[in-house]
């Protein structure tokens, strides 16, 4: 039971929810009633999720000397010993054949490339590219990108310009909190990531604020869009920017104030005021779209 549990730590289940941009396309494109496609958007969430685990091993065993510096990556599975590297290699492979034979069976060929091209920047991004400054920010958020045209191919949906420049912003705004969190760390003494030289605390932060206002004047024109008042039959969609706004002030100050904001995927599990926000956002549009639609006063 220890041995199983060090395991599925290894594979970080609960990064899974990164996976859920999966399901944006069958969201906005009104298929999220349709059982085929929900299948088959669900099959390709599993694909990923198998998938990202197995990169998530790799990476693992490519930093376990830096994690053992690290205040809590010293804690997973590989650097604190509780897992070998051999133990890790065959579970790596074992991973990788199962998402392999899941994509052979049961996801479409379109598809298996878009996964194919994530596999490929996360080695790449594993290999050499996260010890450059900024382009470490761009695989990431690229990987985003692909989860959002993979549910699309799923879904057999479209997906707008719109959708594909909101994903790539927001997800750069959160490596940079990241990196933040990072130097932080570093300041204290503990040198936990190369591409660090390439940045400092006032790039950062200037960053951010940056982005995040970028964020908004984007969502906002999305909104206001005629392509996208004529595609959903409503111009109340911009009701919804109080959300989005509500939230990047609060990521921003868990982020500047509680200097909290290490692990994007954690804020989400255990800030209420977040869940809440992204609740009442999904509530929002899921309102807009699928029970008011073309109803609204």
């Amino acid at each position: 039971m220890y041995k199983l549990i060090a395991y599925a730590k290894l594979a970080r289940p609960h990064q899974y929810i990164k996976n859920g941009f999966i399901w944006i396309p069958i969201f906005f494109g009104y298929r999220l009633h349709d059982a085929q496609a929900v299948a088959k958007t669900f099959l390709t969430f599993v694909a990923f999720c198998l998938t990202a685990s197995a990169m998530y091993v790799f990476n693992d065993l490519r930093d376990v000397n830096e994690d053992r510096e690290h205040p809590v990556k010293k804690f997973r599975p590989l650097a604190s010993g509780r897992i070998s590297s051999f133990e890790a290699i065959l579970f790596l492979f074992v991973l990788l054949a199962l998402s392999v034979c899941f994509c052979v069976f049961f996801i479409r060929t379109d598809v298996i490339i878009i996964l194919a091209g994530y596999i490929l920047l996360n080695f790449a991004y594993s290999y050499k590219l996260k010890h450059f400054a900024v382009i470490d920010l761009i695989c990431i958020s690229f990987g985003f990108v692909l989860r959002v045209f993979a549910g699309g191919l799923a879904a057999e949906v479209w997906v707008s310009h719109w959708l594909v420049l909101m994903i790539f912003l927001l997800a750069v705004f959160l490596v940079l909190t990241k990196r933040r969190d990072d130097l932080l760390l570093n300041a204290s003494g503990r040198n936990c990531r190369k591409s660090l030289s390439g940045y400092n605390m006032e790039f950062v932060n200037f960053a951010m604020v940056s982005m995040s206002s970028v964020i908004i004047v984007c969502y906002i024109l999305y909104t206001v869009s005629p392509e996208v008042i004529d595609k959903h039959g409503t111009d109340k969609l911009f009701l919804t920017t109080f959300w989005v706004i509500v939230g990047l002030l609060r990521y921003m100050q868990i982020t500047f104030v509680e200097q909290k904001s290490g692990s994007p995927t954690l804020v989400v599990f255990k800030d209420c005021f977040m869940q809440a926000v992204i609740f009442l956002w999904v509530l929002h549009f899921y309102l807009i779209l699928y029970v008011f639609r073309n109803g609204l006063p």
